[in-house]
């Protein structure tokens, strides 16, 4: 008695049912999904910052390379707030003494599309309502203070509990081919994090500091919190690179009511370092570590963001490359990672190809994974 085999058809059939059951479970589960995947991300970034120092510094004590990491971890976080909370009070200060000026600017534009009377700042603010978004925002800020509480909790949890990481791992897989498969994936979903969190790192601090530079030398007000401001952005995608390239500019014009030189200067330049560093720094740091296709990254960002917000834009990348590994490592789901794949190779298990004088390219030397301390 033959069993009979399901048809392509069906098999893709069931695949993009489970796709889309998993999309609707993450998005009605976000509230818990989200800070979750926040402490993973972390944790990966701590456990970095620590193998990071015991590579980096000569004779650094092992046993201190975990918390001096997670103490780094917690400067540059409470830095962040600082930068936020000191410069936030004076940037808004700053944009309530612009009203006059920001009348002016819409005067102008106003005229220039044929309309007679042109409306205030108050007015364009009147017809906002901003009293029905209070409520909203403080929700918002309620919500934001819980969920950082529960990426701390959580966090706290997954570092005490990796120590455990490798045990588990071998009572889960305990024939040693599956052991090292599953752990040669985990290593490549962590290599893709750190490889992205490192190349949106510095590039996202070369264009802070190009920018920053043009900025202060235009004499654009608060130069150092747009240039904080344009670093963060930067680990978004795409809409990062839009909102630094036109925000200043406009500010820019409200500033400088009676020249437009400013504002050229400053949206001239600030394409020009964006596109040096997005067209020539950035893909020569990056080769072929995600091996993202671009549409893909796109695509990407407006699913997560769909689900999880802004969280999800932040995470949209580092979690597309996740998911691509892991779908590599089904048949059913193969095709779907090669789709996402730039080169059609998602896991990089392709045979090696020479070059002519014999040398291996990308994919010839794999090292074995071990189950050692950190891995």
């Amino acid at each position: 008695m033959t069993t009979a085999t399901p048809s392509i058809t069906s098999r893709n059939a069931v695949v993009f049912l489970a796709v889309v059951a998993a999309g609707a479970a993450m998005y009605f589960m976000r509230g818990i999904l989200t800070p979750l995947v926040l402490a993973i991300f972390l944790a990966v970034m701590i456990d970095s910052f620590a193998r990071v120092l015991l590579v980096r510094v000569p004779k650094f004590p092992p046993k201190l390379a975990l918390p001096m990491a997670i103490v780094l971890s917690l400067l540059l976080f409470g830095g962040s707030v600082w930068i936020v909370v000191e410069n936030g009070a004076g940037f808004v200060g700053q944009a309530k003494a612009y009203a006059p000026r920001l009348n002016e600017v819409i005067a102008k534009v106003t005229g220039l599309v044929g309309m007679r009377v042109p409306p205030t700042i108050d007015d364009l603010i009147a017809q906002l309502n901003p009293q029905q978004y209070v409520g909203v925002a403080a929700q918002s800020l309620q919500n934001f203070a819980s969920n950082a509480v529960l990426v701390l909790i959580y966090l706290g949890f997954i570092v005490a509990s990796r120590r455990g990481f490798s045990r588990k791992i071998v009572a889960l897989f305990p024939h040693s081919a599956e052991r090292d498969r599953s752990m040669e994936l985990f290593q490549r979903i962590r290599n893709g994090v750190e490889q992205y969190l490192w190349i949106q790192t510095v590039t996202g601090l070369m264009i802070a500091v190009g920018a920053w530079a043009v900025m202060a030398l235009v004499g654009l007000d608060n130069a150092f919190f747009w240039a904080f401001l344009i670093f963060i952005a930067s680990y978004i995608p795409i809409i990062g690179g839009a909102i630094g390239c036109i925000l200043p500019p406009v500010f820019a014009l409200v500033q400088f009511p009676h020249s437009l030189l400013p504002a050229v200067i400053l949206a001239v330049a600030l394409q020009v370092i964006f596109f040096v560093v997005g067209n020539v720094v950035q893909p020569r740091m990056q080769g072929d570590s995600l091996n993202m296709d671009p549409t893909v990254v796109l695509l990407s960002l407006a699913v997560w963001g769909a689900l999880w917000g802004v969280t999800g834009m932040f995470l949209s990348t580092p979690l597309t490359v996740a998911v691509m590994l892991i779908l590599a490592q089904f048949d059913g789901t193969r095709w779907i990672a090669i789709l996402l794949s730039e080169d059609g190779d998602p896991s990089g298990d392709k045979a090696v190809e020479h070059g002519p004088a014999g040398v291996a390219k990308r994919g010839s030397a794999r090292k074995k994974p071990s189950l050692k301390k950190g891995a």
